[in-house]
């Protein structure tokens, strides 16, 4: 293949590069026993560097030494960050306190009855979230409108070296090494390339996938020669997910490096985002985590456009918000951050919870709980809103947004079981509940509305008692103050709508924004339309996180799927399949509605409307046609979407390049046709033995019996189960055996045909 010209590579070990096989090697690829005799050598690069160890020793949620296990005294925010804190939270408990005696005066107009007690409780957790979500907001606008976040100064040097890990799971080659190469070219050209390395941690299971991995990384490597720094991992089993892929990386090479900057497969971040994070790093020796503020980029359809509207215009408030709070005890989201190594490696070794998932085994939401411990261990883990270029992208459709969102529920659930872990800091267990409210918010939600619908019922064909058998001088009459509820209803929308309000003031205050949206008055519609877009599909998404919640505290567990990216339609077929109870439930509320108050249907018309109308929204937010004609109209435009940053712009270049070499059809035929792909390929598995003799897996047995089964190459690939054939690429003995096999001889020509051809 061109993309191999003249590349050679070893294993990340510095051994033969035949694992635990005797099958041929490429006579270039070196054999040595000392990495830093191979690192001198010119012709060729290692796919990995030396390993440079570092213990991450697995630590205890419930045990915690203050004096032996911190590794610093604890940080301390300062006044501003604790005035923040009163303004939020006293704020918050304040408009809590009105509302629940507002809710009180609502149901107390007679007797309270047990189910008007549940209702004000209900309410009353709800309410408690959404205020403190506004405080929160009330805080980052005012702090924006007033100073505003401000960017690290760019530095001359860089002093420690830093690690850029990208861990991917079965993504689509030409994006996430385009992307990576994007963000490569992007720091080289700040002229402070020399501080970086970077590495592409795979985790892929697709045997497809995993050999265009490995065309993408040969034909990298070949764009920007042997110098380059880039190197390539492919982790057999993928133990503990991304946290254990991450965690693999920092015992085995961590030692190479005093930070690591860790992007996700959607990632992008421009050079001097990456320059001014490590600046910042360095700047603060007490920093454990640093992370920025990613906004979303690069989405078409029109739930996609609306979700990066949302991020971008009221994206920065609610995150000067919780950064003005948060001060040095923030959180994680597991992305776009920079991380000190050794600091991560003696305090974040994540253990197994008790029990089976989904609420026991590995951490599944592991970034809170890494910025928890890092924390615990007297690390300041904060936000820097003011670093701009920070971007990622976002599910494209409803249905890709609620797998993604069954992974994160599972993961937040589990937090439940971190929350009384000892030694953590405060806020961390507030950023621990916000993860759990997240997902519980949404069947309390659908409570509160049972609760309210089953009170009209009751009112309406229930007879009433008005007079008990315990001796009272006044009947109970069940009544509701209507005037006080529809008061309430107000203020409770406000809340909701404030955050929204804050970001479009802010927008049009600043020219840059605001000329980037098309102007003041296409933005104030797209605030509009998003506000309406995002009512109907939020009953939709309580369903679907209710469904969710309801489906693990049943014990099921989510697995590992990976997430689309790309802006491909789903099938009708799909939408009406997954939306088909949610408009059933519509319309059964419909109905209940009309048969007992038709003021009750006019109350609850927004979560009845998405709900009826939830399989038309899911297609045509969905739909690309709907997004671009929008985006066409200058509606729902972002900054970012008008003038492309550069290196959003290089990614897409370096894609579409690396989209041809990295096409493969049949990695195992790739593997058998290209004999320098092989002599890579095999370099580059794990040294040492991939299995103990005698320890035979089924896939390993059955593998190895088809391949001494079948008599060509061909035959034995169309018996291969996709398991079978990752396992044969894992194994340099079974490709040996894959080798061996001959083509299919072609089938013999008619007479007629052989003489015409002599002829």
């Amino acid at each position: 293949m061109d993309a191999l010209t003249g590349l050679h590579f070893r294993n990340d070990t510095g051994a033969e590069g035949l694992g635990a096989s005797t099958a041929p090697v490429s006579a270039s690829i070196p054999v040595a026993s000392d990495c830093d005799k191979d690192r001198r050598r010119t012709d060729w690069a290692p796919a990995m560097p030396c390993e440079s160890p570092l213990a991450m020793p697995i630590q205890s949620l419930y045990h915690f030494d203050r004096l032996k296990d911190r590794g610093r005294p604890p940080p301390r925010s300062g006044f501003w960050s604790w005035l923040s804190r009163f303004i939020v939270f006293g704020g918050a408990f304040a408009l809590t306190a009105y509302g629940a005696y507002e809710m009180y005066k609502v149901v107390s107009v007679g007797t309270v009855t047990t189910l008007e007690w549940a209702l004000v409780a209900f309410f009353l957790i709800n309410f408690s979230w959404i205020s403190i979500a506004f405080t929160s907001a009330c805080v980052g606008f005012l702090w924006l409108l007033i100073r505003g976040p401000k960017a690290p100064a760019i530095p001359g040097e860089i002093k420690q070296r830093t690690a850029i890990v990208m861990p991917i799971y079965n993504e689509a080659p030409a994006r996430v090494f385009g992307a990576l190469q994007a963000i490569h070219a992007e720091v080289e050209a700040t002229g402070l390339g020399g501080a970086y390395d970077w590495f592409f941690l795979s985790d892929t299971t697709n045997p497809e996938i995993f050999v265009a991995e490995e065309y993408a990384f040969a034909a990298l490597r070949r764009r920007l020669g042997s110098s380059a720094r880039i190197y390539y991992r492919h982790r057999p089993k993928n133990m503990a997910r991304k946290a254990g892929n991450i965690g693999d990386f920092v015992s085995r090479w961590g030692g190479n490096y005093a930070y690591m900057v860790v992007l996700d497969a959607d990632s992008l971040m421009t050079g001097d985002a990456i320059v001014g994070l490590t600046a910042a790093m360095e700047a603060d020796p007490g920093a454990g985590i640093i992370q920025t503020l990613p906004l979303i980029i690069n989405r078409n359809t029109l739930f996609a456009r609306v979700q990066q509207f949302a991020a971008r215009i009221y994206g920065p408030v609610i995150a000067a918000g919780l950064a003005a709070w948060m001060g040095r005890d923030g959180n994680y989201w597991g992305h776009n951050a920079i991380i000190r190594t050794k600091a991560f490696a003696a305090h974040c070794g994540l253990p197994h919870l008790r029990g089976r998932p989904p609420l026991g085994g590995h951490i599944l939401s592991h970034d809170f709980v890494e910025a928890a411990m890092i924390r615990r261990a007297g690390y300041s883990v904060y936000m820097l809103p003011g670093i701009c270029g920070s971007f990622e992208e976002s599910p494209p459709t409803l249905i890709d947004l609620a797998a993604r969102d069954r992974r994160w529920c599972q993961g937040n659930l589990q937090h439940i079981r971190v929350l009384p872990a000892a030694g953590l800091a405060p806020a961390s267990r507030q950023h621990l509940i916000t993860g759990i409210m997240g997902y519980l918010a949404s069947p309390l939600w659908l409570l509160q509305l049972f609760v309210g619908i089953v009170l009209v019922l009751q009112a309406s064909y229930i007879k009433p008692e008005y007079f008990t058998s315990e001796f009272t001088l006044f009947p109970a009459f069940p009544r509701f103050d209507a005037e006080r509820s529809l008061a309430l209803f107000a203020l409770t929308m406000g809340i909701l709508l404030a955050p929204k309000f804050f970001g479009l003031i802010l927008a049009l205050l600043h020219r840059p924004t605001r000329r980037g949206c098309g102007g003041g008055i296409l933005l104030t519609i797209s605030t509009v339309l998003e506000i309406i877009l995002s009512a109907l599909i939020a009953p939709i998404q309580m369903l679907i996180q209710t469904g969710h919640v309801a489906h693990f505290l049943f014990g099921f567990d989510t697995g590992w799927n990976p997430q689309r990216r790309d802006d491909g339609s789903i099938s009708f077929g799909a939408i009406v399949r997954r939306h088909r109870s949610h408009v059933a439930m519509g319309f059964l509320t419909l109905i209940a509605g009309l048969l007992i108050s038709p003021s009750l249907v006019a109350w609850m018309s927004p979560t009845i409307l998405g709900l009826v109308l939830a399989i038309f929204i899911s297609w045509a937010t969905g739909e690309l046609a709907f997004g671009l004609g929008l985006r066409r109209i200058g509606l729902l435009l972002t900054p970012e979407e008008k003038n492309k940053p550069s290196v959003v712009r290089r990614a897409t270049v370096y894609a579409r390049e690396l989209e041809k070499p990295v096409a493969v059809a049949d990695g195992l035929k790739s593997i058998y046709a290209d004999p320098e792909f092989r002599s890579v390929h095999v370099a580059m598995l794990p040294a040492g033995p991939m299995r103990r003799r005698g320890d035979i897996s089924p896939e390993w047995a059955l593998a190895e019996a088809k391949l001494l089964e079948a008599k060509t190459v061909d035959e034995a690939i169309g018996w291969l189960k996709p398991v079978e054939r990752m396992t044969i690429m894992l194994d340099a003995v079974l490709i040996a055996k894959l080798i061996e096999l001959p083509m299919p001889t072609p089938p013999a020509l008619p007479a007629e045909e052989r003489l015409r051809q002599a002829s």
